[in-house]
């Protein structure tokens, strides 16, 4: 029977292969190679160093990082690693939600599709920011039991989370979206087939890794229910920041009205694209 080292040190391999196929940096490939290897020669199983020391303690290991640290949190928590399923193309964030006590399957795919809430931090947020009030169904009492599970496997086993400033700035955002939407259309990126929502086994889904400066990127259309639905497929560009401070994602979307009608705009973040196209259009006056 294969250990939980043995376990997690599997999905990091898996990892470490498909970036490689896809031609990521090379380091990052070494990276998730290594800690592999260091797992399945730590003396002691992973999960107990976990739940004596969280994160501090796994990030004391030599060769794990604060990228992998949070790697083998969420497979000792959830049983998952969303990066490899995201790489895979399978990812789905209703059945992340539906994970949460007090959340059935119903309900995640209402706080999908209603609320575009994809994450456990979106719906972090969301629970405490009142939109999850106005979701039919969810009482006081049961959002408190959504709340307090959320602090557990979120609050508790990691640092606080980074100040809006850490954000990549909407500007290299804004590049990467750039990036890969000319070398998609370009039929320069590697194809993936996504598992969910392609009963064909279509190899349609472009994906990149690029950097800038320390940080990585890995990037890719949306394969959601809701952009299939809307034919957003080739337009809203899912930018993931893989490890290090300010770490998520973003969706970048065309707008179709008000003053940034037509404009790539990262979603959430309107009010900061509307003064980087500001200084750009200065700009380009001189």
């Amino acid at each position: 029977m294969s250990t939980i080292n043995d376990q997690v040190a599997i999905r990091l391999d898996e990892v470490a292969q498909i970036l490689e196929e896809q031609g990521a940096n090379p380091f990052r490939v070494r990276a998730y190679r290594r800690g592999a290897e260091t797992l399945r020669l730590l003396p002691r199983p992973i999960d107990e160093l976990f739940h004596e020391g969280g994160m501090p303690a796994l990030e004391s290991i030599p060769g794990i990082g604060e990228s992998l640290a949070r790697a083998i949190r969420d497979v000792i928590q959830t049983g998952r690693l969303h990066m490899l399923e995201r790489l895979r193309g399978d990812a789905d964030p209703e059945t992340l939600l539906a994970t949460v006590p007090g959340i059935g399957r119903k309900t995640a795919e209402r706080l999908h599709h209603d609320l575009d809430i994809e994450t456990l931090e979106d719906l972090e947020a969301a629970a405490h920011d009142g939109r999850l009030d106005t979701l039919e169904g969810l009482g006081p009492k049961r959002l408190a039991g959504i709340r307090e599970s959320l602090a557990q496997r979120l609050g508790r086993v990691r640092p606080p989370a980074p100040p809006a400033a850490a954000e990549p700035p909407v500007a290299e955002l804004l590049d990467v979206d750039v990036e890969y939407r000319s070398l998609a259309d370009a039929g320069a990126l590697r194809l993936v087939a996504p598992r969910r929502l392609n009963p064909a086994g279509e190899a349609w889904l472009p994906i990149l890794h690029t950097h800038r400066g320390p940080r990585h990127y890995t990037v890719l259309y949306s394969n959601t229910p809701r952009a299939h639905r809307l034919g957003t497929t080739r337009d809203w560009v899912v930018v993931y920041l893989d490890g290090g401070p300010g770490s998520g994602q973003w969706t970048v979307i065309t707008a179709h009205f008000g003053p940034l009608a037509d404009r790539r705009v990262v979603r959430g973040r309107e009010v900061e694209c509307a003064r980087f196209y500001e200084r750009t259009a200065g700009a380009a006056d001189f």
